[in-house]
């Protein structure tokens, strides 16, 4: 996923050789890159009008290019985050923008709708060609090259086509508490207490009902919290 969603070859190398003779960074670069990873962040820490603040930011930056492509990479980006967080909803603002996209970026707007056709998985990002074909090992985890965002959006795809096992929910699970990041920690959890409810679990209902309560902050606690001291 960052392979396909660099800015440009440009911009990389700005950012990754810091030579005197090179020419300086574009702003528009530094703020659309800038605004789009607080925009990320903030979506999945679950803080909604921080990322709509900064993917405000990022939309005016990549728009003042001029470059249809370069704004779609924000918006399948962002249609990303609500993947990788089971949120499957309609990625609008990368539709109005199709028409100017390239094919690698039409195609992955249709894999995250579980649409893809066969014969566009070569133009996926690598992380989710195995995906896209049937290989499960990037939403397991399996890979240790794939980041951890690219395996939780392998993991939503998987879930949304129906093909999401208890191995994958339980990989997203354990990436997103890696990570720290709560609104996709929730949805997977939430899917894991749905199925152990289906399933008359009652032992694994009560785990993951505390484990959501921590998360969420609505744990009662009896006990006097621990002075960090104490901790080993």
């Amino acid at each position: 996923m960052k392979a396909f969603f660099a800015w440009s070859a440009a911009c990389v190398v700005c950012f990754l050789t810091a030579c005197a003779s090179s020419p300086p960074t574009p702003d528009w670069q530094l703020e659309a890159k800038s605004a789009m990873d607080r925009a990320v962040a903030a979506y999945l820490e679950g803080d909604i009008r921080v990322e709509q603040a900064e993917i405000t930011r990022a939309r005016a930056a990549l728009a003042r290019t001029g470059r249809a492509d370069l704004l779609a990479n924000a918006e399948l980006l962002r249609c990303a985050t609500r993947v990788a967080s089971g949120a499957f909803e309609p990625c609008a603002a990368f539709e109005v923008l199709r028409p100017d996209a390239t094919a690698p970026q039409r195609a992955y707007a249709d894999y995250l709708r579980g649409q893809l056709q066969p014969q566009d998985a070569a133009l996926l990002p690598e992380a989710q060609r195995g995906v896209a074909a049937g290989n499960t090992a990037a939403a397991l985890g399996q890979n240790k090259a794939v980041d951890p965002l690219s395996q939780l959006v392998a993991a939503g795809v998987l879930l949304q086509t129906g093909k999401a096992t208890d191995a994958v929910s339980e990989a997203a699970v354990n990436t997103a508490s890696a990570q720290g990041w709560r609104r996709p920690l929730l949805a997977w959890l939430g899917l894991q207490l749905r199925q152990a409810g289906q399933g008359g679990r009652a032992d694994e209902v009560a785990r993951l009902q505390r484990r959501i309560a921590l998360v969420e902050g609505t744990q009662a606690s009896t006990q006097p919290t621990p002075s960090p001291k104490a901790l080993p």
